[in-house]
């Protein structure tokens, strides 16, 4: 048998009932389920020093266990001293197996790591079902080694739902356990 991840076997299990029962649908396929987690990092001082981008590419390389693509400027900004195709940023996609295994470290091992964490907030949907947050420090995720960190720096997290509502894409989220705030676990 090949390896799920545990929060997939979870969602088969547990997640995809209860929503079910709580909106309604006639079918699984209408469940709401994500599809893919994008983390994205701007890195303005990397126009400057190069070995900025190489350090962020493998922390992001460490976090979510797949290579990153280094993003490139669009267009010349003179009063950044930004040319058009210098690399100003990465980013990885996440899906399948590695996208449940790193909603699950996020969930359960590094937010609650954040020092003073209240849970995130649950005003920070798009309209589509998607959810956007940022992460001010990378320290949080147990695969950096914080004696090895030249400089702290955050990211940003975009979770992808097959939502159609902001209601559902919330109710999924609660269901896997994301900790919003003023919100009790479903």
């Amino acid at each position: 048998m090949a390896y799920e991840a545990r929060l997939a076997a979870e969602y088969k299990a547990r997640i995809v009932p209860a929503l079910m029962a709580q909106f309604g649908y006639t079918s699984v396929m209408q469940v709401p389920r994500i599809e893919k987690i994008c983390l994205s990092r701007g890195l303005g001082e990397a126009i400057s020093d190069k070995k900025v981008l190489e350090y962020a590419s493998n922390e992001f390389g460490l976090i979510s266990g797949q290579k990153p693509v280094i993003t490139k400027s669009k267009k010349d900004i003179s009063n950044f001293k930004l040319r058009q195709g210098m690399s100003i940023g990465c980013r990885v996609t996440l899906r399948r197996d590695r996208m449940y295994e790193f909603l699950d470290r996020l969930i359960n091992v590094a937010m609650p790591r954040v020092r003073d964490f209240k849970g995130v907030s649950p005003k920070s949907f798009d309209g589509r079902g998607n959810y956007n947050f940022g992460v001010k420090e990378q320290i949080i995720f147990p695969e950096i080694d914080v004696d090895k960190i030249d400089k702290i720096g955050g990211m940003d997290v975009t979770i992808v739902t097959s939502a159609r509502t902001d209601e559902e894409a919330l109710a999924l989220l609660k269901e896997f356990g994301m900790p919003f705030q003023g919100i009790k676990k479903a």
